[in-house]
């Protein structure tokens, strides 16, 4: 029997998907956690122990002895995989045996590197090599994780690790996010991969298996990349220095903007969210002001308690339930 649970981000990533990951990592008693989609152009920034962590490719099972694998629809950089590893092992994380790589994964080459760093200022991209991995995957001129010599001690063939007749509970984490989807996101202001709940499933995963959706958002929306996306006005710039709305890849500053109910719904409606968390309630609060964009126009609110209640009320009419919606802040826990 499978059984998994799905994180997706409802915006355009850095939403804290690596929190919720960390969170569900140690309250459920998951025998997986599967890094579904994106390469090294996605981190997340994960509190352990009192530490701070920047995971890139490896799942945060790995933080509570969970087997951790970097899935089919990841394209994988040996070199940041193994600095990755000598990071966690530095923070006093043990890895050894509790992190794999799917055997058909993508491995992203130095040639990859290369062009992106040349052609990735069109879009915006983070040039770790990940789109023209993706690239010469879908036209059959990839290279697998299967083929590097110094990988195979940590490969895996995910059809006999998901099918092995023992019952397995997957937690599925995923990068970037919906507004980035190559298939619903703002093309051509897009990632490489699927980051809806469909890239989980890609994965070997049976539709049927998936239990629990969970959605992350902020309470105001970022991006990072080379479209305008930031309103005119000192009150974004001032969420941005209060959120500390830097990228944990490329420390690039984002762009901020209100939350937009529109495109929350559209995720919501598409990835079938069943749990949805929203962070950095603080930073608004530090801020002082309360807004969203509803239909194309910013509606204020006079307090935190006014805009939640906006919010769960809208949410209800997705079906989402009031117990299952969460209001979270920058380093609490859910």
């Amino acid at each position: 029997m499978i059984v998994a649970d799905v994180i997706v981000d409802l915006q355009y990533g850095d939403c804290g998907k690596g929190k919720v990951a960390h969170y569900l990592s140690n309250k459920n008693s998951y025998t997986h956690v599967l890094r579904y989609n994106g390469g090294c152009n996605a981190g997340h920034t994960i509190f352990h122990k009192g530490q701070k962590f920047i995971t890139h490719h490896i799942p945060a099972g790995v933080f509570f002895g969970i087997r951790s694998v970097i899935g089919a629809g990841c394209v994988l950089d040996p070199d940041q995989f193994v600095r990755e590893i000598k990071m966690l092992e530095d923070g006093g994380v043990r890895t050894k045996g509790k992190i794999f790589i799917a055997r058909n994964a993508h491995v992203i080459t130095d040639a990859h590197k290369a062009e992106d760093k040349k052609r990735g200022g069109k879009i915006g991209t983070t040039g770790r090599g990940n789109g023209p991995a993706y690239r010469d995957k879908y036209g059959r001129t990839g290279v697998r994780a299967e083929q590097i010599a110094r990988l195979k001690p940590y490969l895996v063939d995910l059809y006999r690790e998901w099918y092995s007749g023992k019952p397995v509970k997957i937690l599925a984490e995923g990068a970037q996010g919906f507004g980035l989807d190559i298939d619903w996101g703002d093309y051509p202001f897009v990632t490489s991969s699927h980051c809806t709940i469909a890239g989980a499933l890609l994965n070997g995963l049976p539709a049927n298996a998936v239990r629990h959706v969970w959605g992350v958002a902020k309470i105001y929306e970022t991006y990072v990349g080379s479209k305008k996306f930031q309103p005119k006005g000192t009150v974004f710039n001032r969420i941005g220095d209060i959120g500390e709305e830097f990228g944990s890849t490329t420390g690039r500053r984002r762009q901020c903007n209100w939350m937009d109910m529109q495109t929350l719904e559209r995720a919501i409606h598409i990835n079938g969210v069943t749990h949805l968390v929203f962070n950095k309630v603080d930073v608004l609060r530090e801020v002082g002001e309360w807004a969203l964009i509803d239909r194309k126009k910013v509606v204020r609110f006079k307090s935190e308690r006014e805009m939640k209640d906006f919010v769960i009320k809208r949410l209800a009419s997705l079906g989402l339930k009031r117990n299952r919606i969460y209001f979270s802040e920058s380093k609490e826990r859910i």
